[in-house]
């Protein structure tokens, strides 16, 4: 089975801060994710003064602040990626960002990231989604707050300005920070899958682990998960990210998912052929049977070891002829 794209999101939980943006790389380079995801801004081109914050927001920020003010704070100047992806090279690891505007946008496709992530508040901005199919490049695709009908509509920019189809990932997710289980509605994934034919995964904006590792079971090719090094810190999606142990167990139990997924052929696997002769049972002779003796329901009984004759031949065996003497709990052999 091909491995699932783990994408570890810093987002903005670096705080502004880039020796801890750097100490989140670690993190994601520790617990085995494939990439590591950050958020880019230039806030002033993202949101109006007078922008109101969602609920989420309000919760977990000062709530007398604005939109655009809460953003001035969490997001690092553009420069800065710079250092964040030589970061990235030396351990190893893919970097990549989400652009919120189109200057930011360009910045990061000149950084040389290998793709590109339509955040779900962009799946309507025509601008946006018609620079970033121009560029080609594989694009990740959420889809939080859209219908089926906007993803299609977006879609269509994607593919008619320059990106193949069968580079685009959508991610199906639910834009709120935790995402309550009863509007996870997890199946909807393969709804969309179905729908456009595109590879499929899952943005996690869940407050545990289990609905990524169920979106595995279900087929998505990527899971992306909010991780910081402490839930408690100041900011938006702290709350709503896991630490890292629990990263680093989502991954594990991912890849364990993976391999326990195994093919669609159901055969006897390596690990048990030997407990098959122990687990299984054998016609036995439930009592002394001489020589030219009649098999009968009567003197065969069924017991361990599997290691004579199946007793799925039964019905065959009733009504022969001993061939030999057999004491009690022997195998039966014709």
């Amino acid at each position: 089975m091909t491995k699932t794209f783990i994408i570890a999101e810093v987002g903005v939980n670096h705080n502004a801060d880039l020796k801890l943006a750097y100490e989140l790389v670690d993190i994601a380079v520790s617990s085995g994710a494939n990439a590591v995801k950050f958020q880019t801004a230039i806030p002033e081109l993202v949101a109006t003064s007078n922008a109101p914050k969602a609920g989420y927001q309000e919760v977990n920020t000062n709530s007398i602040e604005s939109q655009l003010e809460m953003i001035k704070k969490i997001h690092l100047p553009l420069d800065a990626y710079d250092a964040i992806k030589s970061y990235c090279d030396k351990k190893d690891i893919i970097f990549f960002s989400t652009a919120f505007d189109l200057v930011s946008l360009e910045y990061i496709e000149k950084l040389g990231q290998p793709f590109h992530k339509v955040p779900s508040g962009e799946i309507t901005n025509l601008p946006y989604l018609r620079k970033m199919g121009g560029y080609g490049k594989p694009i990740f695709l959420s889809t939080g707050m859209a219908s089926l009908g906007e993803i299609e509509a977006a879609l269509e920019v994607l593919i008619t300005s320059g990106i193949k189809r069968e580079l685009i990932t959508i991610l199906h997710c639910n834009t709120q920070y935790p995402t309550p289980m009863k509007d996870v509605n997890l199946l909807a994934m393969n709804s969309i899958r179905d729908a456009f034919g595109v590879a499929v995964g899952y943005s996690d904006h869940t407050a545990g682990i289990e609905v990524s590792i169920a979106a595995v079971t279900l087929g998505a090719t990527v899971i992306e998960k909010h991780f910081t090094i402490d839930r408690n810190l100041p900011g938006p999606d702290h709350k709503a990210s896991l630490e890292p142990k629990e990263l680093a167990n989502m991954i594990k139990a991912i890849r364990n998912i993976e391999v326990a997924l195994g093919s669609q052929v159901k055969f006897p696997s390596e690990s048990e052929i030997d407990n098959k002769p122990v687990a299984r049972k054998s016609l036995i002779a439930a009592c002394k049977i001489k020589t030219g003796e009649l098999f009968t329901e009567k003197n065969m009984t069924v017991k361990r070891p599997g290691t004579g004759l199946s007793p799925m031949l039964w019905d065959d065996v009733v009504g022969k002829k001993a061939t030999c003497d057999f004491d009690v709990d022997e195998l039966i052999s014709l």
